[in-house]
């Protein structure tokens, strides 16, 4: 990197997946690219069994089948050397603050391994470029739109995890030289990924906090308390009980139907 100044390794990381759904969904395909602060870079690529169907429409989306994975080790089996290649490094990725960490996480969870983002600087690409580029409905803001925004070359084989990685690591070099406001530098870099999430309660941040009280940030009850919405309208909140939200948001749901909310702490 260029413009960028490391004092410790960043992982660019990239996953291809049996869906969107970073609760659900399991890992097909995972990446890194491993840049050290003397610009060395390692890079590691596997495939890998998920243990479930890969849906159709994925395999339409990263060209990975059922039959591409059928003989490729699990991921409980590949966990421990992922964690262990992972460790000491700060994050980077394309999206990954709301989807390929979160996975990653639950992924780590069900295979019985510890895995901490504490001490990591977290940096996300495509925050930054939604943080600078207007939304614009006949303009699509995904991974393939921001390399040839801020590259000016055209994504080959995108979905495939290893050129997205690789072309991850290059827009967020592009970016600080486009951008003079942004910092030289991966902790000051997270601190402007990261400040609108500072409030979130969940992942994701479906609530957060508005006066130290949860507050809905989706849907028709966007804005309003989470508590006000339990003793007006606890018809919705067991009707997101049983819709596809994450079991995080799911268990503050269950816990607001029996008078107990999140306590900031």
């Amino acid at each position: 990197m260029k413009n960028i100044s490391l004092t410790k390794p960043l992982a660019v990381i990239d996953l291809e997946t049996t869906g969107t759904r970073y609760y659900a969904d399991r890992i097909v395909e995972f990446s890194v690219l491993k840049i050290y602060p003397d610009g060395t870079e390692e890079y590691k690529s596997r495939r890998v069994n998920p243990q479930i169907e890969i849906p159709v429409g994925a395999s339409n989306v990263h060209g990975i089948t059922n039959e591409d994975v059928k003989n490729e080790p699990t991921f409980r089996q590949l966990a421990k050397g992922i964690v262990e290649f992972l460790e000491g490094c700060d994050l980077c990725g394309f999206n990954v603050l709301d989807f390929d960490l979160p996975l990653l996480e639950y992924e780590f969870e069900r295979a019985g391994i510890s895995f901490s983002r504490e001490n990591r600087y977290i940096v996300d690409t495509m925050s930054i470029f939604h943080m600078n580029i207007p939304y614009d409905p006949s303009m699509s803001r995904n991974l393939e739109s921001a390399y040839g925004y801020y590259c000016d070359k055209e994504l080959k084989n995108a979905h495939s995890a290893e050129n997205d990685v690789i072309a991850c690591a290059q827009i967020l070099d592009a970016q600080v030289a486009v951008y003079e406001d942004l910092p030289r530098d991966i902790p000051g870099l997270c601190k402007v990924c990261t400040k609108s999430r500072e409030g979130y309660i969940d992942l994701v941040g479906k609530f957060a906090w508005v006066n130290d009280e949860a507050c809905f940030t989706f849907g028709k009850h966007n804005g309003r308390l989470l508590r006000e919405i339990s003793e007006k309208y606890p018809d919705y909140l067991g009707w997101m009980i049983n819709q596809d939200f994450s079991p995080e948001v799911i268990s503050i749901v269950a816990n607001a139907l029996q008078g107990v909310f999140p306590e900031k702490d």
